[in-house]
Formats: structure tokens, C-alpha cells, sequence
């Protein structure tokens, strides 16, 4: 096991790390240039669309919102990432690794803005009367790419329904062993069992799981963390000079290890709140909206609101604790428990556990959604679907059992193959993406609610919706929206 962490260690840090920082910054303050830094400035027009009704379809069935496309790509961002990674970027490139994640976050919206729209933009419909799409769709149709699609859809399979699982699982453990002394093995086990309940039912399962679990473990953990910043109000000045000052350097540089904490924070950053990945598509594709911008707003409020808001809660609460975040036994999920435990004692240690238990749980079953998605892709064979759930299963058990290092390298190596993959997507489409933006915005300034007609962009070749159906859909609907909110005035 040290060979092959060794062996990827060297890798990552001599070619995947630096590569895949430069071609997400690159990629991402393009978009930002591009699209005018809108997803800073219109945060107010996001809150809006998340409140946006779906209505109803065709026999009476309940649409897919915004709301839960919103809830479904979040519960799997917060997750191992905004806690353990969180940890682990503090421990190794110390509080300005802090500050990196938030840029990461401010720049990455972009970049996930334009790949929810492209997402929107080439959805397929199901007989059901749903949606499917993500990068696997727009890079088939978008690209005509079937091979490259089919290799995403893999991918995608591995990562999220496998690999990304064993960071899930390998947090929960931890901090069970931590907290309750419970024994790495039987958390997996008994974690598979609970797994296997809800992936062997329905996926509406997974949307009401997010739907009521995570909105309720947000607020309880964001009033945790502002009351132990209330508790320790004196270190919060000082907290914050010292994630300006290690992140512009001032000490980093003459150590040696400014590098070290730009690429952990951006590491982090990056894995918290999976911009530019392609994950969050295949959530924002089964929305029903009017314009295919309207999600990629949404998924951008999204990449915000984990890593502005959660992950910097947890450093937070790091940080303002006064603990050494670079002791050697303290790394992952023990600085965030550790924290607690000074603050509140043992009950704060058994508070933080059942919290990161319900988010990072939401994001094993998120990430089978993701998992099952692209499987759907690739083939509707039952049996492969079958043997698909019984490997998510052994995963969970698995990270639950191997060793931090290991399972993070890994995680790392395969979020650079996917946003590669999906980066060159974006590029490729990016003049598609770009007029569907504009379109959008064009709309917005004359005060409409934007709808939109595949007709008004030529370029938009080999998609399903945004027909003539669609639209006289979309402006009926309008109308009536419009008539109710007239009513209610008067």
C-alpha cells in the first residue's frame, strides 16, 4: 500500500497537480471575463430562480425544480471534502490555504455556470416524461463525440459511484472511531446496509433524503459554527489577518511552501465544490426550467454556497480554536473534532459526528445517483445496474478500512482524468454556451423572464427540447405566472 501511495503521490504532484491548477484558473477567469464576473454580481437573481415553481407535466406529474437540482449536486459538495479535505488542506499548507479555496470558489462558479447550461441545452427526455443529460450528452451530441461520451460515462461510474464513496466512507469512520469508539470495519459494514436500503429502492429516495436531510444538518452546523466563533469572538481579527497574511505569502515564501498551500487550497477547493468536473450536470440536466441559463445560475449559487459558506465554516472553526493544525496526529477529520471538543466538550465532539454523519452520508447516496446516471448512459441492462449497487456497497466498505493518504491520492487523481475531460468539452463548446448566456442576459435587461427557442441559436445542433412544444409551453406558463402575480397585487 505505501508503493502505490507513493507511486501516485509522485505523479499528482509532478504533472497532475500543477496541470490541472493552471487549467482550471485558466479556464475558469476566462468564462468569468466572459460571461462579466455575473456569478458575483447577480447573486440576488440566483435566490430568485431558487424559489422558482416547476408546476406540473403531463399527467399531473410533479416537474423536477430548481430547488432540488440545488439540493442534489450540494449534498454531494458537503461532504468529506468540506471537513476532512477542509482539514487536510490547513494541516499541510496552513490558514491561507483558506483563502485559495475561496478564489478557487469565486472562479469556479463560472466555469460550473457554463457547464449547467450546456447540460440544460442538449438534455434528453424519458419516456417518463423526465430529463437526463450532463457531460456524457453534451459531448455526444454537442461534440458528436460518442466515444469520448462513453468514456466520461465510465469515468464517471468509477468515480463518483466507487472512488469518491471510499473519502465518504473513510470520513464517517473516522470520526465514529474518533467520537463513539466504534471500529472502523463495522462502520463500513453497517453503513453498506443502510446504503443498500436506499439504492436498491428509487431514486426519488435520493431526492427526498437531500431534500429534508441536508437543508436541516446546514443550519444546525452553520449555528454551530457562529456560536463558536461568539465563544472565541477575540480570535476572530487575528484569524483573519493570519489567512491574508500566510496567503499572500509573506512567511510561506522565504519557508518554501507557498506552493504547497496555493495547490492544497485550490485541491480542496476544487473537490468541495466540484466545478468544472462535470458532476453537478447530471443534477442540473433533470430540472425543468425555461431557459437553460437559469440552471447554470443555480449550479453556480451552489459552488458559493459549499465553499464561501460551509467549508469556510469549517475553517473556521479550526482556526478560531487556537489549536496546532500542524501537529503530525492531527490531520483530516480529527482537527475539525478536535475543535469541538475544546469548545464544548465531549457533547461538541458527539454534535460534530452525528452532523458530518448526516452530510457525508447524503453524499454516498448522491453519488450513486451520480453513478446510476451515466450507467443509463452506457446500457439499461439490469444485471450490469445490479452489480454496479453491489460494488458501491464493497466500496463503502473498503474506504471505510484503508488509510487516509491512499484514498485522498486516489480521489485526487481521478477528479483531475474527469475535469480534463470535461474542460476540453467546454472549450470545444464554449461559443454555444456563450450565446445561450447572452441570449439570456438580453432577456433579462428588457425585463423579461427568459424563455428560449432552440431556433434562436443555429449553432445548437442535435437537441431534443426547446422546440415549438416546449416553447408554447414555456409562454403559456409565463402568461398564467404573470396573471397570478397581477391578481395577487390587486
Amino acid at each position: 500500500m505505501t508503493t502505490i501511495e507513493s507511486m501516485l503521490s509522485i505523479l499528482f504532484a509532478s504533472v497532475l497537480n500543477y496541470l490541472l491548477i493552471f487549467v482550471l484558473l485558466t479556464i475558469g477567469i476566462y468564462f468569468s471575463y466572459q460571461i462579466r464576473f455575473t456569478q458575483i454580481n447577480k447573486i440576488r437573481h440566483m435566490l430568485a430562480l431558487l424559489l422558482e415553481q416547476a408546476g406540473f407535466g403531463k399527467n399531473r406529474q410533479k416537474r423536477i425544480s430548481s430547488f432540488s437540482t440545488f439540493c442534489i449536486p450540494l449534498a454531494s459538495r458537503v461532504g468529506a471534502g468540506n471537513f476532512a479535505g477542509v482539514g487536510i488542506a490547513i494541516s499541510l499548507g496552513g490558514a491561507g490555504a483558506v483563502f485559495w479555496m475561496w478564489m478557487i470558489a469565486f472562479i469556479g462558479a463560472a466555469s460550473c455556470l457554463i457547464e449547467n447550461t450546456l447540460a440544460q441545452a442538449y438534455k434528453r427526455k424519458l419516456k417518463n416524461g423526465r430529463f437526463m443529460g450532463g457531460p456524457a450528452v453534451y459531448i455526444a451530441f454537442g461534440l458528436k463525440s460518442r466515444k469520448m461520451a462513453l468514456l466520461f460515462s465510465i469515468l464517471m461510474v468509477i468515480s463518483y459511484g466507487l472512488i469518491f464513496n471510499l473519502a465518504q466512507s473513510n470520513t464517517i469512520a473516522g470520526v465514529m472511531e474518533v467520537a463513539f469508539s466504534v471500529s472502523p470495519l463495522s462502520v463500513g459494514i453497517n453503513l453498506a446496509v443502510f446504503t443498500g436500503v436506499i439504492i436498491f429502492g428509487s431514486l426519488s429516495g435520493v431526492l427526498k433524503i437531500t431534500q429534508i436531510l441536508f437543508p436541516i444538518a446546514s443550519c444546525v452546523y452553520l449555528m454551530t459554527a457562529i456560536v463558536v466563533m461568539i465563544m472565541n469572538y477575540q480570535q476572530i481579527i487575528p484569524m483573519l489577518l493570519q489567512i491574508l497574511e500566510e496567503a499572500l505569502g509573506f512567511k510561506q515564501a522565504s519557508a518554501g511552501t507557498f506552493g504547497i498551500m496555493v495547490v492544497q487550497g485550490i485541491k480542496r477547493g476544487v473537490f468541495s465544490n466540484e466545478a468544472g468536473m462535470g458532476s453537478t450536470p447530471n443534477a442540473g440536466a433533470i430540472a425543468y426550467v425555461s431557459h437553460p441559463v437559469k440552471q447554470g445560475f443555480i449550479q453556480a449559487l451552489g459552488v458559493l454556497t459549499t465553499t464561501l459558506i460551509l467549508s469556510t465554516a469549517t475553517a473556521f472553526i479550526i482556526l478560531v480554536s487556537q489549536i496546532n493544525y500542524i501537529s503530525p496526529e492531527l490531520t483530516g477529520i480529527d482537527l475539525i473534532y478536535t475543535s469541538m471538543d475544546k469548545n464544548f466538550g465531549e457533547q461538541g465532539g458527539s454534535i460534530i459526528a452525528l452532523l458530518i454523519f448526516i452530510f457525508v452520508y447524503s453524499t454516498v447516496v448522491v453519488n450513486y445517483f451520480y453513478g446510476e446516471t451515466n450507467i443509463k448512459y452506457i446500457t439499461r441492462s439490469p444485471l450490469v445496474l445490479t452489480g454496479f449497487r453491489c460494488s458501491v456497497l464493497l466500496m463503502v466498505i473498503l474506504g471505510a478500512v484503508l488509510p487516509l493518504g491512499f484514498v485522498w491520492q486516489v480521489v485526487d487523481f481521478f477528479v483531475a482524468i474527469l475535469a480534463f475531460i470535461n474542460i476540453w468539452a467546454l472549450v470545444s463548446l464554449r461559443k454555444v454556451a456563450l450565446k445561450l448566456f447572452k441570449n439570456y442576459m438580453q432577456q433579462l435587461q428588457q425585463g423579461k423572464d427568459p424563455i428560449f427557442h432552440k431556433e434562436t441559436i443555429p449553432e445548437l445542433h442535435h437537441v431534443e427540447c426547446w422546440g415549438d412544444a416546449d416553447y408554447k409551453v414555456f409562454q403559456a406558463e409565463l402568461k398564467a405566472k404573470k396573471h397570478l402575480n397581477i391578481k395577487g397585487e390587486n
